[in-house]
């Protein structure tokens, strides 16, 4: 059994990290859908009110509320494969609820890009809602979800991945940390943050937060 998980900021490469694990047969739990499924739920536009459903949630059943539905997603798929992916931690909270259900067999990738090569590929893409028709700023959005911890969850992150460079670079290593098996029982958070170069900005469209 290996569940990985993904953290960064929005636009850093998590989707693509996700899209990689998915072409290579490895089942993926994005903890954003959960949110956006409560967003529709609740009568509102995901690519509006995303984040202030996903904080509403947490304010409302507490700070792991979006981890805590995930986890019965994510068992289910390990009773049928042996790796899972888990898309898009963003606390350091949820990071303690996968460590104790899943301990060493868990492994936390932070994917890490500057804002300004974030922010262009947000724009590429065009899947979001932008300012001027009601949406939220990359700035405003890296406020919040750093609000929730997510700068403790990428310092607890057990391999980081800088991705600024060409994107088949980006996927050799996200699919070199999927097929290698990976965990903390080789890798330990505390003593080495092994670093490897990638990318997104060939076709900055793709990467998702």
């Amino acid at each position: 059994m290996h569940v990985i998980g993904t953290v960064g900021l929005p636009g850093s490469g998590k989707g693509e990290a996700a899209t990689v694990a998915r072409e290579d047969g490895i089942p993926v739990v994005t903890m954003g859908d959960v949110v956006r499924q409560e967003t529709t739920d609740r009568g509102l536009d995901p690519t509006k009110d995303h984040g202030t459903v996903a904080q509403a949630l947490r304010e409302e059943n507490g700070p792991a509320a979006i981890a805590e539905r995930s986890l019965p997603m994510i068992e289910d798929r390990l009773a049928d494969h042996e790796t899972v992916l888990v898309d898009g931690i963003r606390s350091d909270v949820e990071v303690d609820a996968f460590e104790e259900r899943f301990g060493e067999a868990f492994t936390l990738v932070s994917i890490e890009a500057p804002f300004d090569v974030r922010a262009d590929r947000i724009d590429a893409r065009g899947r979001d809602a932008s300012e001027a028709d009601g949406g939220e700023g990359l700035a405003a959005r890296d406020e919040r979800e750093r609000g929730f911890g997510m700068d403790d969850a990428m310092e607890r992150a057990d391999i980081v991945v800088e991705n600024t460079e060409s994107l088949e670079s980006f996927h050799e290593q996200i699919r070199s940390i999927i097929r290698d098996g990976v965990s903390t029982e080789s890798t330990d958070a505390e003593s080495e943050r092994a670093t490897t170069a990638s990318e997104s900005g060939a076709e900055p469209e793709e990467p998702q937060p």
